[in-house]
C-alpha cells in the first residue's frame, strides 16, 4: 500500500472525501428531504445510488472521460445543460412531495430510486468537481495509476455510506419536531429552493 499512497497521502485522501462528502450539496439535502418524507427504509434505494454511483463516476473519471470533456466541450456543455433541467425536474419533485408523513410513506408518493440517483451523479454539479479533484490531486502518472483511482473510489464508497447515512437519519431525526402536514411541506419546498440555489455557480461557470 505505501508504493501506492504514503501514509500522508492515504490521511490527505481521507481527509478530503470526509469534508466533501459530509458537507451540503444537491445529494445531502435530497437525503435529507427524503429521510423526513419517507424514512429510512424507503430511502436505502438514494442512499446505494450514491454509495454505488458516484464511486463508478469517479472512476470513470479517472480512466479518461475528463480528458474527453477537455477534447470535445460541447459534450460538456450539453451534459451541464441536462444536469441544470434534471436538477430543477428533482427540485420540482422535493416540493410537491406530500406533506403527511403517513400519506408520504404509501407506495403512490415515491422516493428517488436507485437508478434515478446513480444517473444524477453524471449531472450534479458537486459530483464532478469532487471527482475530478480527487482523481486529479491524489494520483500520479505510472504503474500504480489505476490501483490509485480505485482505491480512491473505494475510499468515497465507504464514506458516502456513512454521510448519506447521516443526513437520512437527520431527516428522520426531524419527524420528532416537523410531523404536520403544513410544516413538512415547507421543510421540502425549502430543500427545494436550496437544491435550485445548488445551480447558480454552474450558471455563472
Amino acid at each position: 500500500m505505501q508504493d501506492i499512497f504514503t501514509y500522508t497521502m492515504l490521511l490527505s485522501i481521507i481527509s478530503f472525501t470526509v469534508a466533501s462528502s459530509f458537507t451540503p450539496g444537491p445529494n445531502n439535502i435530497m437525503l435529507l428531504s427524503s429521510g423526513l418524507t419517507f424514512g429510512y427504509k424507503r430511502t436505502l434505494g438514494h442512499i446505494f445510488g450514491i454509495v454505488i454511483g458516484f464511486p463508478l463516476m469517479v472512476i470513470a473519471v479517472g480512466f479518461g472521460v475528463g480528458a474527453i470533456f477537455e477534447r470535445y466541450p460541447l459534450i460538456y456543455s450539453i451534459l451541464k445543460v441536462a444536469g441544470i433541467l434534471y436538477l430543477l425536474w428533482m427540485a420540482w419533485h422535493i416540493a410537491k412531495s406530500k406533506g403527511d408523513i403517513s400519506i408520504a410513506k404509501e407506495k403512490n408518493n415515491k422516493p428517488f430510486t436507485f437508478i434515478q440517483i446513480s444517473l444524477f451523479q453524471w449531472v450534479n454539479p458537486k459530483a464532478w468537481i469532487m471527482a475530478v479533484t480527487a482523481t486529479t490531486s491524489f494520483t500520479t502518472a505510472g504503474d500504480y495509476f489505476f490501483m490509485q483511482v480505485l482505491i480512491i473510489a473505494l475510499t468515497y464508497s465507504l464514506v458516502c455510506l456513512a454521510s448519506s447515512h447521516m443526513w437520512v437519519l437527520g431527516g428522520v431525526f426531524l419527524q420528532k419536531f416537523i410531523s404536520n402536514e403544513s410544516r413538512v411541506r415547507i421543510f421540502n419546498i425549502s430543500m427545494a429552493l436550496l437544491l435550485v440555489l445548488s445551480i447558480v455557480p454552474i450558471l455563472f461557470e
